[in-house]
């Protein structure tokens, strides 16, 4: 008899998995040495590592700046449209057993610190709170998911503008 194992996942299959859903899902207008693929490794890479995009690409050779991400990242300045084909990445690999049948779902606030003075379009999605992480400044955004088998698997995201919920008037 012999026993059959499933391959472990490593980091560098998962990174490519990130990277490939998210290029098939979603277009940046690039330029120059500065590749979507390469964009999403270093952004996938720093976000992993609880890293700032700056020290990434650092830390990594023959990659692009950081001044050359952000630019190319400011080009995506549509917000609706940004979180509309981030859903669809997170939704083309659902596994089979999300997509049949009833699902009981969970729906969680979460908050990112925001430091320094936000731009008007960004003005709308920071709220105040308590101080925590040296700011009283935060981001705001709701992720929908589901446990199936002891696993999280999230479903979609929406980034949360203060006078859209409940949330701002007691977190204020």
């Amino acid at each position: 008899m012999t026993a059959t194992t499933t391959p472990a996942l490593t980091d560098n299959k998962t990174l490519n998995e990130v990277v490939n859903c998210l290029t098939e899902n979603i277009t940046l207008q690039t330029q120059g040495k500065c590749e979507q693929r390469n964009i999403f490794e270093i952004l996938i890479r720093a976000a992993t590592q609880k890293d700032s995009i700056e020290n990434t690409t650092k830390v990594l050779k023959n990659v692009p700046t950081s001044n050359d991400i952000r630019y190319h990242l400011e080009k995506y300045s549509d917000l609706k449209s940004l979180e509309s084909d981030l859903n669809t990445a997170l939704q083309s690999r659902l596994p089979d057993g999300i997509r049949e049948g009833k699902q009981k779902i969970a729906i969680d606030f979460n908050f990112q610190p925001y430091y320094g003075e936000p731009s008007p379009s960004e003005a709308a999605y920071i709220y105040r709170s308590q101080a925590k992480s040296g700011t009283c400044s935060f981001y705001a955004y709701a992720t929908v998911y589901v446990i199936k088998k002891n696993k999280r698997v999230t479903l979609a995201i929406k980034a949360i503008q203060q006078q859209n919920t409940l949330v701002a008037a007691t977190m204020g």
